[in-house]
């Protein structure tokens, strides 16, 4: 499969209708995974993924005008922390994810972080295994007390 000739640019506020689809349409796999509905990629409100990319060092990729990917981070102190990172369910597979955390690694290097951090849950296995061919490794497994943890993964940058 070719490279998808995408626009990989900054995340920003008025993205945040926009970025609130992808995000939705992206997570229904997750939710189908662990049987719940009630996760906050599908329960937020436009308010606050306007909020949330008010300070953001995420990106978004575009295939054209249209936006297939996105992902947010923030800085807290030396470490990038990455999360919501949302592909379109038709776009999965291409390399989106890998080429928006790149981008996004990047940001984070230049504004001073030494270490990126994402976690995931532990019945996402497509997720995990994407985040470990970026370099990514596990450094903590939190249970959720109903067979699945969260799984924290780590990288360091530069």
């Amino acid at each position: 499969m070719g490279e998808l000739d995408l626009d990989i640019r900054e995340i920003r506020e008025e993205d945040a209708g926009e970025v609130m689809t992808l995000q939705r349409a992206a997570f229904v796999s997750e939710a189908q995974i662990y049987g719940s509905a009630d996760m906050p990629p599908l329960t937020q409100t436009l308010d606050e993924v306007r909020w949330e990319l008010r300070e953001n060092l995420g990106c978004v990729a575009l295939d054209g005008g249209r936006m297939v990917g996105a992902l947010r981070a923030r800085i807290d102190g030396e470490l990038l922390l990455i999360g919501r990172i949302a592909i379109a369910p038709d776009m999965q597979g291409h390399g989106i994810g890998s080429r928006l955390l790149d981008a996004v690694e990047a940001r984070g290097a230049s504004a001073g972080a030494r270490e990126a951090e994402l976690f995931t849950g532990s019945l996402s296995e497509a997720n995990i295994r994407l985040y470990e061919r970026q370099g990514y490794r596990e450094t903590e497994r939190i249970e959720e007390g109903d067979g699945t943890a969260q799984v924290f993964l780590r990288k360091r940058l530069g």
